[in-house]
């Protein structure tokens, strides 16, 4: 599968989570609850992935987590904030090149409707 169909399907379970439990939880809950419905389709994903960093030939361990990548090809960054702001995008590029995926989905969940705070970031190669 292809990442455009992936986020499509990804896309589809996150309005299902949030048609159900609406704005204004914690993401770690929104998180979980994509998570399940990710399961429920058969998608493989990896949840709070350590994602090494890459300095001078030498591998650090810093504390970065992809809260999630899916089918090894779309880290996915639930959010559960007031707005959607540039830093968020720049974070997930860094995701991106660490992880060496070429898409990702920023979706805010403290929204009213769902399909107005999803942000799909690409990475150039």
């Amino acid at each position: 599968m292809k990442e455009n169909e992936l986020s499509k399907i990804i896309i589809g379970c996150a309005m299902k989570v949030h048609s159900r439990l609406g704005p204004g939880l914690l993401e770690s809950a929104y998180e979980a609850c994509l998570a399940y419905e990710l399961s429920k389709v058969g998608l493989r994903f990896e949840r709070q992935k350590p994602m090494p960093l890459m300095y001078d030939q030498v591998k650090l361990d810093v504390g970065y987590r992809l809260d999630l990548i899916v089918e090894s090809l779309v880290v996915v960054d639930p959010k559960s904030v007031e707005s959607l702001t540039p830093i968020f995008t720049a974070q997930m590029l860094t995701y991106l090149k660490l992880s060496g995926c070429k898409l990702g989905l920023i979706i805010n969940f403290n929204v009213e409707h769902l399909r107005d705070d999803i942000k799909r970031v690409v990475r150039g190669l």
